[in-house]
């Protein structure tokens, strides 16, 4: 049988942490703000468990929401003022946006510990130089699923599927780094990778964020291999017509028996990804009164 590498226990505890650390802060609640297109995307299903997830441990939480005709301008001056309120410890961008609203110009005017999701040059440059600040919340819940369950990283041979700023590339900077969670050897594939097979044949642990289903199978998985699902994407429901269901890159049926472990999706990194994000909420907030008190 294939291990199910469940994230709920994980999140549970962090939640538990979060709440009581959230509740020795004096003052106002640590405030995040999302800023997204209101559109049915997978963001959706996010936005809600943000919003679910803060009332929870005590952050308080808002919304702004971009109309169908925003512009760069409007999205860029919406941003800033965002950055100077004070009563504002995070802001969170819906990502990827349309081309036209420049997504790394306008995040890039936040300050470096406003931008709660890593995303920015100034974050995403910290993490290569091994000097991080914030760190993308979907990065960094994988690693903490990993570490949950043992899974052999460190002085092994790992894969990173994918090489977006916002998961893949931070994950590997992460995964290649010498604290803990790091020092693997680590091969990154993504779409022009010619033989997806061959570059994975001997990794023991495969991180997969492609966002294509059933990229992962008995053809090109090596067996015995863990596999850290981070794919997302949402595909109409065969049992529910004019629903839709979440599924990952692995194809877990196929795989079942073959591989050692398998994160499931929903349930897996996903139920992480939120209470990480409200931990770099509580980090921003730490970092701000560190500012202040000089």
């Amino acid at each position: 049988m294939t291990a199910r590498l469940d994230g709920a226990p994980l999140a549970l505890r962090i939640q538990a942490e979060l709440r009581r650390e959230v509740s020795d802060l004096t003052g106002p609640p640590p405030t995040l703000v999302s800023v997204h297109q209101a559109a049915a995307t997978p963001f959706a299903f996010y936005l809600r468990q943000q919003a679910r997830r803060c009332a929870e441990v005590g952050i308080r939480f808002q919304e702004r929401a971009l109309g169908a005709d925003t512009t760069a301008e409007e999205l860029g001056g919406l941003l800033r003022e965002l950055d100077r309120a004070p009563e504002v410890d995070a802001v969170l961008v819906e990502h990827p946006l349309p081309a036209n609203l420049g997504f790394r110009r306008a995040v890039d005017g936040l300050s470096p510990w406003k931008d709660v999701d890593g995303v920015g040059t100034s974050n995403l440059g910290r993490l290569a130089v091994g000097a991080p600040g914030q760190v993308p919340a979907v990065a960094r819940a994988a690693l903490a699923l990993a570490a949950q369950y043992d899974l052999p990283v460190r002085g092994e041979h790992v894969a990173v599927v994918g090489r977006s700023e916002s998961v893949g590339i931070p994950l590997a900077l992460q995964l290649l780094g010498r604290g803990a969670g790091g020092n693997a050897t680590v091969t990154v594939t993504h779409s022009q990778t010619p033989s997806l097979a061959r570059a994975l044949a001997d990794c023991r642990v495969i991180f997969s964020c492609a966002g294509r289903p059933g990229l992962l199978n008995r053809s090109n998985v090596p067996r015995g291999a863990f596999i850290v699902d981070v794919g997302l994407t949402s595909r109409p429901d065969p049992d529910r017509p004019g629903r839709h269901r979440a599924v990952g890159d692995a194809d877990a049926a196929d795989l079942d028996g073959w591989a050692e472990g398998i994160s499931p999706v929903p349930g897996g990194v996903g139920a992480v990804t939120v209470p990480m994000l409200l931990s770099n909420v509580l980090a921003a907030r730490r970092h701000r009164l560190a500012e202040a008190t000089g």
